[in-house]
């Protein structure tokens, strides 16, 4: 952030950037999604994210 509170853009060449890992709840555990099988990131990726609204 600068002094005004915008964000500053910080651009990362490719070699100093890192994965990451995305873990989502299946079943009841969490796992992460590079262990999933073809179907299981298929359906992964067709998933709608909400937002619930704040009751205030």
């Amino acid at each position: 952030m600068t002094r005004n509170g915008v964000a500053k853009e910080i651009q990362l060449r490719d070699e100093e950037r890192t994965r990451c890992e995305v873990w989502t709840r299946v079943m009841g555990y969490f796992r992460p999604v590079s262990q999933f099988n073809v179907g299981k990131k298929s359906e992964h990726a067709e998933r709608k994210m909400f937002h619930e609204p704040s009751p205030l």
